[in-house]
């Protein structure tokens, strides 16, 4: 009698360890994975150049703006003309595969204040939906990533913030990590609308202040068919509040004399 009780303790004290080890090897790989998790995905906002990371398959990154401002003025037959803009613009991207993934934009909820020497207007309304797939393209080098886009503006938003005639992209972006702190990037932008191309070249910057704050910086040239170029360049700040949750905060100038143009807006970006 007294040896199966011993027999029963032996077997319990065995169990529990057992168990206890499954315990920590699993909280372990949860761990390693949680970590690999977050070093792999990245957000695309803010800027106007894309990244290269692609949302985990079966996850959903919602980047969302809170809202950004835009500031421009220009002269007109000896006329002051401004217009403040502020828009809610909002992009869902969805991990279709391990390199895939579907994306869903929304120019959103827009207001904007125009003073047309001593006319002032205020008009709202919502912008166009962009539906577009990126997808991430094998470099076989750690530090070199590469990501290629397609989409569509569909040009349904309200008469006053819409693009009136469908907008198709292609771009491509590279990134280089020159360290751990320190890395490059440039992306190239390719829109057709009714019969007029433009095109954009966004080389990049990219800085960490610490594990969780990073910076960046990016300079943006774009050039459409019979209009000026544009010239603009951008700064902005990433605090990744944990492995999933990123605030962020950006500024720029348009260096334009028929148009110069500030904007700053704050945003984050959440992975589901």
């Amino acid at each position: 009698m007294k040896q199966q009780m011993s027999n029963m303790s032996s077997n319990t004290v065995n169990l529990k360890t057992s168990l206890l080890k499954t315990g920590i090897i699993a909280s372990m790989a949860i761990a390693t994975s949680q970590m690999a998790f977050a070093e792999s995905f990245s957000f695309d906002r803010p800027g106007a150049g894309l990244g290269t990371a692609i949302v985990p398959k079966g996850h959903v990154a919602w980047e969302q703006s809170v809202p950004t401002a835009t500031y421009d003025e220009r002269r007109v037959d000896g006329v002051d003309q401004s217009q403040l803009t502020l828009q809610g613009d909002a992009l869902f991207r969805i991990g279709v595969a391990d390199d895939v993934e579907f994306r869903v934009g929304w120019d959103g909820p827009i207001w904007q204040r125009n003073k047309d020497g001593a006319d002032d207007t205020e008009i709202d309304g919502t912008g166009d939906v962009i539906i577009g797939v990126k997808k991430a393209i094998e470099t076989n080098d750690e530090n070199f990533t590469w990501a290629v886009l397609a989409e569509a503006n569909l040009a349904n938003g309200d008469d006053e913030f819409t693009a009136e005639e469908e907008i198709y992209t292609v771009a491509s972006a590279i990134g280089y990590n020159y360290s751990d702190d320190v890395s490059t990037g440039i992306t190239m932008i390719y829109d057709y609308q009714d019969v007029d191309l433009a095109w954009s070249a966004i080389p990049s910057v990219g800085y960490n202040f610490s594990e969780n704050v990073s910076g960046f910086s990016e300079y943006v040239y774009r050039k459409q068919e019979s209009q000026h170029y544009e010239s603009m360049i951008n700064t902005g700040v990433m605090w990744m509040v944990n492995d999933r949750f990123q605030l962020d905060a950006m500024i720029g100038y348009s260096f334009n004399q028929q148009n110069p143009r500030f904007t700053a807006g704050l945003g984050f970006g959440y992975l589901f």
